[in-house]
């Protein structure tokens, strides 16, 4: 039995085993000039744009100490990244146990895209949502992402 004044249990909102979403990891969208779309958001907004769009540093809320990132990136308009989706946007959601989590929506029969592929920055998979929009799945290794450094928006 757990000490209430210790709180040794966890809790679900502590559990980092469960397999489910815990935040966004990234909003993709489609632009008909990708490197105008980031200057003017630099020159009007203030990001701090990259070759990929901007990364938005953020910490985590049940370990403030870690830093967690969020990528913005405008795609050309057209990409087959976002296929099969007819949709212009892509939201990448954050996630833990990306492994479970797949064998929870093969068992709820959603349609997964491809295979896990696996990056020193975290693992990553594609889905298809009731509405037929792609869905990336990605579970980060943040510290890779401090380690390389560079600018980020905050």
């Amino acid at each position: 039995m757990a000490d209430p004044q210790n709180n040794t249990e966890p809790t679900p909102s502590s559990d980092n085993t469960t397999p489910k979403v815990t935040g966004i990891g990234g909003i993709f969208f489609f632009s008909d000039n990708p490197q105008e779309t980031k200057d003017w958001y630099a020159k009007n907004l203030g990001l701090e744009v990259n070759e990929w769009g901007s990364t938005f540093e953020t910490r985590n809320a049940s370990r403030p100490e870690e830093i967690n990132y969020l990528q913005w990136s405008p795609f050309k308009t057209g990409s087959e990244y976002f296929a099969p989706s007819k949709r212009e946007f892509m939201i990448n959601y954050r996630v833990q146990n990306l492994e479970g989590l797949v064998q929870k929506l093969q068992e709820n029969s959603v349609t997964i895209v491809d295979e896990i592929q696996k990056f020193d920055y975290g693992k990553f998979i594609h889905i298809m949502d009731a509405d037929g929009n792609k869905i990336e799945l990605w579970e980060p290794v943040d510290q890779v992402f401090t380690e390389m450094g560079g600018e980020t928006t905050k």
